[in-house]
Formats: C-alpha cells, sequence, structure tokens
C-alpha cells in the first residue's frame, strides 16, 4: 500500500511534490491506514552516469539519500523506478549493464521499493528471455542487503505469475497501464479471474496503480475500483494528489473495512462467482472464516440484484452481514438477499457465514 507519481504527475514529479505528498500521506490519516510506500516512478534520472559508472539524479532530485531521509522520518518508506533497459519509457537512464551497481546505489540511497519496467528492454530482450533478466535484477537487489520490494512491471507478458516469485519479485503487473476512466478500470480489474490461484502472501498480482481521485471517474465508479481492487488482493498504490483530496475521495481511500479486506492475511485472491449480463458477483475468502462480496453492477442503469446464498458456495445461510460503504450491519432472512446496485456501482459486504 502506498502512493505512486506517474498516474497524475508523471514527468512533473520532483522532490518537492515527494515531500508534500509524504506530509499529507501523514496529515490525511493515509499512512496510519496502511499506505506507506511513496514511489517515484520514471524521469528522476540523470541524462548519464558519473565517471565510475553510478546513476545520477536529474535537477528535479538534488539530494535521493536526504529525500529518503525525509520520507523515513514521517514513518514511511521511499520508492524508485527503472528498467532493465539502457533507456526508461520516458528516454531517461536505464539499468542495462549495470544492475549490480544500481541496486547498490538505490539501497545507498536507502530505497525500499524498486518498480522495474520492461518497457527500454523490448529491443534488445525477447520476451522468452524476461525471466533471466529480472532475475538478474532480483539477484542484485538481495545481494545488497535491505531489504527491497520488487516491482515487476511487464504489463503481463510471458506469464510472469508463473515465475515471479522465482525471481524474487513481490507484485508483478498482469495488464497494460491503468487509464482513469470506467472502460479502462474495468477491462483490467475484470480480468483478473484466472489469475488467482498465482496470488499469494508475499507475491500479488498487480493490475496496476488506483486512479481514485483523478477526476475522470464518479464516485461510484471509483468505489467500484476500490471493491474490485480489494477483492483481487491487489496493491492498493493511489495515484492522486494526497495534498488536496475531496471529502468523497477520502472517504474511499480510508475506507479502513475495504483495506482490511484487500490486506486480509490469508493473502487468498477472490473470484468471480455469478455472472448474469452487466451484474457480476465476486467472493473472496478471509481468514476466520469470513468473505468478501461484491456485487459489481457494470451496467448504465441501476438494479436490484438478489443473491442466493448456495450460488456463491454458502453451506448455511447467514444470518448477518456487514455493508462495508455505509459501515453497517444487515439483518438477514432467508436462503436469498436483494440488494439496489447503482449504475457502474457496487455493493460490498463482508460475510461471516454464522
Amino acid at each position: 500500500m502506498g502512493w505512486n507519481s506517474w498516474n497524475l504527475f508523471r514527468g512533473r514529479v520532483n522532490d518537492e511534490i515527494v515531500r508534500g505528498i509524504a506530509d499529507a500521506m501523514v496529515t490525511s490519516g493515509m499512512r496510519d491506514a496502511g499506505y506507506v510506500y511513496v514511489n517515484i516512478d520514471d524521469t528522476w534520472e540523470g541524462e548519464s552516469r558519473d565517471a565510475n559508472g553510478n546513476i545520477t539524479t536529474n535537477n528535479k532530485f538534488p539530494n535521493m539519500r536526504a529525500l529518503a531521509d525525509y520520507v523515513h522520518s514521517k514513518g514511511l518508506k521511499l520508492g524508485i523506478y527503472s528498467s532493465p533497459g539502457p533507456d526508461t519509457c520516458a528516454g531517461y537512464e536505464g539499468s542495462y549493464g549495470h544492475e549490480e551497481q544500481d541496486a547498490r546505489t538505490f539501497a545507498e540511497w536507502g530505497i525500499d521499493y524498486i518498480k522495474y519496467d520492461w518497457c527500454g528492454a523490448r529491443t534488445l530482450y525477447s520476451d522468452e528471455e524476461m525471466q533471466a533478466v529480472y532475475q538478474k535484477m532480483g539477484e542484485a537487489l538481495l545481494k545488497t542487503g535491505r531489504p527491497i520490494v520488487y516491482s515487476l512491471c511487464q504489463y503481463g507478458r510471458n506469464d510472469v505469475w508463473k515465475w515471479g516469485p522465482d525471481v524474487g519479485g513481490n507484485l508483478w503487473r498482469t495488464t497494460g497501464d491503468i487509464s482513469d476512466n470506467w472502460a479502462s478500470m474495468t477491462r483490467i480489474g475484470f480480468s483478473q479471474n484466472d489469475l488467482a490461484p498465482y496470488a499469494k502472501p508475499g507475491h500479488w498480482n498487480d493490475p496496476d496503480m488506483l486512479e481514485i481521485g483523478n477526476g475522470g471517474m464518479t464516485n461510484d465508479e471509483y468505489k467500484t475500483h476500490m471493491s474490485l481492487w480489494a477483492i483481487l488482493a491487489a496493491p492498493l498504490l493511489a495515484g492522486n494528489d494526497i495534498r488536496n483530496m475531496t471529502p468523497e475521495t477520502k472517504a474511499i481511500l480510508l475506507n479502513r473495512e475495504a483495506i482490511a479486506v484487500d490486506q486480509d492475511k490469508s493473502g487468498i485472491q477472490g473470484k468471480r462467482m455469478w455472472q448474469s449480463g452487466d451484474v457480476e458477483i465476486w467472493v473472496r475468502e478471509l481468514s476466520g472464516g469470513a468473505r468478501a462480496v461484491g456485487i459489481f453492477n457494470r451496467g448504465p442503469v441501476a438494479k436490484d440484484v438478489t443473491v442466493r446464498w448456495s450460488d456463491l458456495g454458502f453451506k448455511k445461510d447467514p444470518k448477518r452481514i456487514r455493508d462495508l460503504w455505509l459501515k453497517q450491519d444487515i439483518k438477514l432472512n432467508g436462503s436469498e438477499h436483494t440488494t439496489p446496485i447503482p449504475p457502474h456501482g457496487v455493493g460490498f459486504f463482508r460475510v461471516n457465514g454464522k
């Protein structure tokens, strides 16, 4: 859980913005809700290496070690970005031929997370070489002796979920880049069903960062975004301006009950259990015998959706469920329950099944 600069700031990210985000992560309550990584994406790198081959920063980031110290002083962790190619997606210096050297530099700076983007490597390597290429940086990070989260960003190519853990990956992108619109978010989020067996504690399918609060979707659509990512046990990396959030955005990102589903210690990814037309019902098994249930209305009009508990794998009818957006308990009676779902909206529940 944390924040990444790319979705909103892209090439405009700089030291001042990152410090401001770190401050806001604390004052907004984001840190205390579990968002601890402050991740700098592409465009921090210098135009060339120094005389000893060490990677350098550009003038937007005058002192990365000092920035890491500042972020750490807030009880947060700092992430950075690189590529196994000679150039990054934005044309900056990559780690090709300097994997161990860059890993040591990142560790010396106090970096806690690295997003490693295939973009600049596509002209050098084939997809069949991808695993060995990512293993090279994975081993380099281990040699530093510093715990650094390793994020594989290669858009789901070459069935990365099958070998991601073997190269030291903690999370791996399963899709192309997300955009701040309903079509992109749903195309990505609802395509994750078959990958559920590959998620486990410490190793996660990553359907890309959150767009919540960036303005391209309605609040109901952003609730769908948050609920679906929670059921998918996906990393929660906010991509908005934490320094200036509306109350509605804060209520979605800081919903502790939704976060608890996402962060459930069992690490089991949810799956689609029922579908009819525009309506899908996804279920995630949680620790302690509970389950999270998401009733998604992908259509443009409101619908009353009836849930039959036996269709979702419940052996007996639950007597009470918790509505995670209304934050209230609902008493039940019988083998089914009907709930209204707004257009592009969701009903998100925690069901104990007892």
